[in-house]
């Protein structure tokens, strides 16, 4: 089995090589248990130092000319999987948030066949005791409602909608290849697998604070942010489905 790691990076100069150092430590290792792990970093049109980093560490990269945003760099993570013939693609954020050590439990009910896609969740149990990250509480309550505003229009029950750290088997990872939101793909995916009567399941992770640098989601944006995810939510639940089994 071949399992890739999409890692988008967006002027992740300080983070990139912490990040690809975290895998390349368990991929020998997830070998031996019975499959390939691989990583593909798509650099999304850094204007830092990103791209000279990944060339001088010898980072396998994928440079984007410009910025096409999480939505972009992640689909193009998802056409390389498609054409490579992966047979599940794994989202895991460049900034170090992401515990490479909870991939097992991630793509478990994958492998397991008791789902097609899985997220992985700050807010379901049991996480690891020395887990202390937490995000801010307005970040919480925006996830709550979220998670509420999809369950009112697509009858999905994910507690941590905004996630970024998301396996997918081959059937999801040729849909999103072919089609996958550009604005607010977390939540808007999830309403698009929903249409297309994909098993989406939810297992508790462990993350860790970013260690450098900025999200590019400000607090002055949050209110504006809010406003339009919601009516993206609502605009995609009404969207006819175009994918078929």
């Amino acid at each position: 089995m071949k399992i890739l790691l999409i890692i988008p990076a967006y002027n992740e100069e300080c983070n990139i090589v912490r990040t690809v150092q975290s895998v390349e430590a368990i991929r020998s290792e997830k070998r031996n248990r019975g499959y390939i792990l691989d990583y593909i970093v798509i650099n999304d049109g850094s204007l830092d130092n990103t791209e000279e980093i990944c060339r001088d560490n010898n980072i396998k990269c994928i440079n984007l000319f410009q910025n096409l945003g999480i939505g972009g760099a992640v689909q193009t993570g998802y056409i390389y999987a498609c054409i490579a013939n992966y047979d599940i693609a794994i989202q895991f954020d460049g900034d170090g948030q992401h515990d490479i050590n909870s991939l097992d439990k991630l793509i478990a009910p994958i492998i397991e066949g008791k789902a097609d896609f899985v997220v992985g969740s700050r807010f379901v149990k049991p996480r690891k005791l020395d887990d202390n990250f937490q995000s801010t509480f307005m970040r919480r309550v925006g996830i709550r409602y979220l998670s509420f505003l999809l369950n009112l229009f697509a009858g999905i029950k994910v507690k941590d909608v905004t996630s970024g750290y998301r396996a997918a088997n081959r059937h999801v990872l040729e849909m999103f290849a072919n089609d996958y939101p550009v604005d607010y793909p977390e939540p808007e995916s999830l309403v698009m697998l929903a249409k297309n009567s994909v098993r989406i399941s939810e297992v508790g992770v462990n993350m860790f604070e970013r260690a450098e640098g900025k999200s590019s989601i400000r607090a002055w944006k949050s209110v504006y942010y809010m406003i339009k995810v919601s009516l993206a939510i609502v605009c995609r639940a009404f969207q006819k489905s175009n994918n078929k089994k």
